[in-house]
């Protein structure tokens, strides 16, 4: 089992930053590719970013490439979402998952979620 725990989320005005991280336990970390998903009321999850066990490749959606940076330090077993420029549009609970993946943008694909930190930009 791995236990992963978001955090950073909050308040932010659009054009603003937040930096999310999460912090994975109960197995190796290595062993895992992590991924950061949203989920907005009313839709479904949606993929945001992949990054490979190593760190050394990283896969965004069209919809934050740009903007978001995904990164890892495996030394603390924790994976981050840099975001910057932000929008309304982004105003979701964000989720970190892990799974045995590479570039994999499917929901069922991951084996582990953690329970999601809220991100709210207002206007």
């Amino acid at each position: 089992q791995v236990q992963l725990v978001e955090s950073g989320g909050g308040l932010v005005q659009a054009g603003g930053s937040l930096r999310l991280s999460c912090v994975a336990s109960g197995r190796t970390f290595t062993d895992y590719g992590m991924g950061w998903f949203r989920q907005a009321p009313g839709e479904e999850r949606e993929f945001l970013a992949v990054i490979s066990r190593s760190g050394t490749d990283t896969y965004y959606a069209d919809s934050v490439k740009g903007r978001f940076t995904i990164s890892r330090d495996n030394a603390k077993n924790t994976v981050y979402l840099q975001m910057n420029r932000l929008k309304p549009e982004d105003t979701a609970v964000y989720y970190c998952a892990g799974g045995r993946v590479a570039r994999t943008t499917v929901v069922h694909a991951y084996d582990y979620w953690g329970q999601g930190t809220q991100v709210t930009v207002s206007s």
